[in-house]
């Protein structure tokens, strides 16, 4: 596990708060934060779609941590937009409670199929350092992907607190070998029917407003996690830690 003291120290965290919700009460929030929000300008028609594939080592530390709650946390996807190659970007995410800072490292469609393939040479020689570490990882740790997870997400923007509102609907997963630039892809429902997550990060300040439009009480500070809720159903976990992970309260 990677401690606290390793992570980058210039490095500036976002608040990150997730709640588990219904498309009644998103539906609400929508027509509430539109009128105080800007719409991502990245997003056609207000939403996009977003595919990760989701990797961990061989010990599956990444899910096994979120799933006993712990708090310095690390993961890494490649994600696209819309099914397509244009961008594709090598993530790192690190997660510190509700704390998250994520960097990034831009792909090309080649280097993407020389990871899937195992070629991974050329991340050490990468100038992103983000690069230079997955090899480490894919190399010494044996990083492989493990999931394909899809949703569509509406993104609300506002420059004030550097705040970010999406809602994330029709999560699905995949298995890890399919072709993920493929809009055709094979994939199951991982979230129940009528639920919607949204999450709701911001840098400096949470304005007023907005803090008092969010759900209140026990829904607030929900650990969801799309990886984990994808991976369950990708390999049908049966035992005590499924039903932990498939809690409300772990996710």
């Amino acid at each position: 596990m990677q401690k606290k003291s390793d992570w980058n120290k210039t490095a500036v965290f976002r608040n990150e708060w997730k709640y588990y919700i219904s498309l009644w009460d998103g539906q609400a929030l929508k027509e509430r934060f539109g009128s105080a929000m800007q719409r991502d300008p990245h997003a056609e028609n207000g939403i996009y779609m977003i595919r990760s594939l989701y990797f961990d080592d061989y010990w599956n530390s990444a899910y096994n941590e979120k799933i006993a709650g712990v708090n310095f946390r690390k993961k890494y996807r490649i994600r696209i937009y819309n099914c397509s190659d244009r961008t594709i970007k090598l993530e790192r995410k690190l997660k510190n409670s509700n704390y998250i800072y994520k960097e990034s490292a831009s792909l090309t469609r080649q280097e993407y199929e020389w990871i899937m393939e195992g070629t991974y040479d050329f991340l050490l020689k990468h100038p992103n350092r983000l690069c230079q570490e997955f090899y480490y990882e894919c190399v010494v740790n044996v990083m492989r992907p493990k999931v394909i997870v899809d949703y569509e997400r509406e993104p609300f923007i506002l420059p004030e607190g550097n705040v970010r509102v999406t809602f994330d609907r029709d999560v699905r997963a995949a298995a890890p070998d399919q072709d993920i630039f493929n809009p055709a892809l094979a994939s199951f429902e991982a979230m129940p029917f009528g639920k919607v997550v949204l999450e709701v990060k911001f840098t400096e300040f949470l304005p007023q407003h907005i803090r008092e439009a969010l759900p209140a009480g026990e829904q607030e500070f929900s650990a969801i996690s799309k990886y984990t809720l994808c991976y369950d159903r990708i390999y049908h976990r049966t035992d005590a830690l499924f039903l932990v992970s498939r809690s409300e309260k772990t996710w």
